[in-house]
């Protein structure tokens, strides 16, 4: 059966499915763990291939996942060195949502990146699952209106306060344009899905539970019933709302079978928050790949001590950067590997 144009594919059979079954709640014989914006800019083995290098030079980060979705709608974005995307024309008024292109019709805008996530999927070879990704509504309009960063996203929140009507219009769009994207990701190969609401934390509980989480729920049950509705198997999806500590109990409820959680927040106490129905995936310092390897093993030991050996998937509590040792994300990974095979044992 086909999904947004795409047709069922013959993938490699997946030698590897600990990750999923972690997010999926399953019992695993240790935990999994993976890092973000690992690929790309990073490790210099992705940049071997040319289409591998223009996927993952794309996909790099939650930024840039933004990017290409704004670029669908007919957004104009320009990579500035240093900065990240921007946008040369945001959204200054109502009237601009009209310039908007059809949510609808995002999908086909993106058929490159549904390419190249077949090509990856392939070329994993079963090794590891293959995890899709994109920017949440909230997240997204903040690069609308700000035209980029910011560190007070005082333009986006004029919006929510001065044009609330607008507002939840121009959120409604950018649901429409993700719920096929996200759709055509699992289509073309993704096994997994995680939504980054990267600007949680300029949202207090009110914005929040009034403009951002009513459409992370609405991503996330629309992007099921169309996997449903396609005949596609259903796939774990992660939400991972940066700082948006406020609303641990609301994004467990959400419909996402993993919450991630960032550095700021101490694992049991968000285990008691949010029970023991998700998966929980995190959240180690990502400057705590500075220390020294002895210091990185022990971190990573009450880590895990912390969240506790099941419905648990290791990770940074952000993103790589790109200065980073390679041997020292080794030592991560190989330290969570291998102390989560001697938690199960006691």
């Amino acid at each position: 059966m086909e999904a947004d144009g795409f047709g069922p594919q013959d993938f490699p059979e997946l030698k590897n499915d600990t990750f999923l079954r972690a997010a999926w709640g399953e019992d695993t014989d240790y935990t999994p763990v993976w890092c973000m914006r690992q690929a790309g800019r990073y490790l210099p083995e992705f940049r071997e291939t040319r289409a591998a290098q223009d996927f993952f030079s794309t996909c790099r980060s939650p930024e840039a996942c933004c990017e290409l979705t704004l670029q669908a709608l007919g957004m104009e974005v320009t990579m500035v060195p240093g900065k990240g995307p921007s946008f040369p024309e945001p959204l200054r008024d109502e009237q601009d949502l009209e310039r908007l292109r059809d949510p609808v019709a995002v999908a086909s805008k993106l058929a490159y990146v549904f390419q190249a996530i077949t090509l990856t999927r392939q070329r994993l070879a079963g090794r590891v699952p293959l995890i899709g990704f994109a920017g949440a509504p909230w997240t997204l309009m903040t690069y609308m209106i700000e035209g980029g960063s910011s560190s007070t996203m005082a333009k986006a929140k004029y919006w929510l306060y001065q044009r609330p009507k607008a507002s939840h219009q121009l959120l409604r769009i950018l649901t429409d344009a993700l719920v096929p994207y996200l759709v055509g990701q699992v289509a073309a190969g993704a096994q997994a899905l995680q939504l980054f609401e990267s600007h949680a934390g300029h949202l207090g509980p009110e914005l929040f539970n009034k403009f951002a989480l009513p459409y992370i729920r609405e991503v996330a049950k629309r992007v099921k019933a169309r996997l449903q509705e396609a005949g596609l198997a259903p796939v774990p999806m992660i939400v991972f709302a940066k700082d948006g500590h406020f609303a641990l109990e609301e994004l467990a409820q959400a419909g996402y079978e993993v919450v991630g959680l960032d550095w700021k927040v101490a694992p049991e106490k968000a285990r008691e928050r949010v029970g023991k129905n998700v998966t929980l995936q995190g959240n180690l310092d990502p400057c705590a790949l500075y220390a020294p390897e002895e210091e990185i093993r022990r971190l990573v030991q009450q880590m895990l001590d912390d969240f506790g050996p099941q419905r648990y998937i290791a990770n940074l509590g952000h993103g790589l950067y790109p200065d980073m040792d390679p041997e020292h994300v080794g030592a991560f990974v190989d330290a969570v590997h291998k102390y989560s095979r001697v938690l199960r044992q006691n």
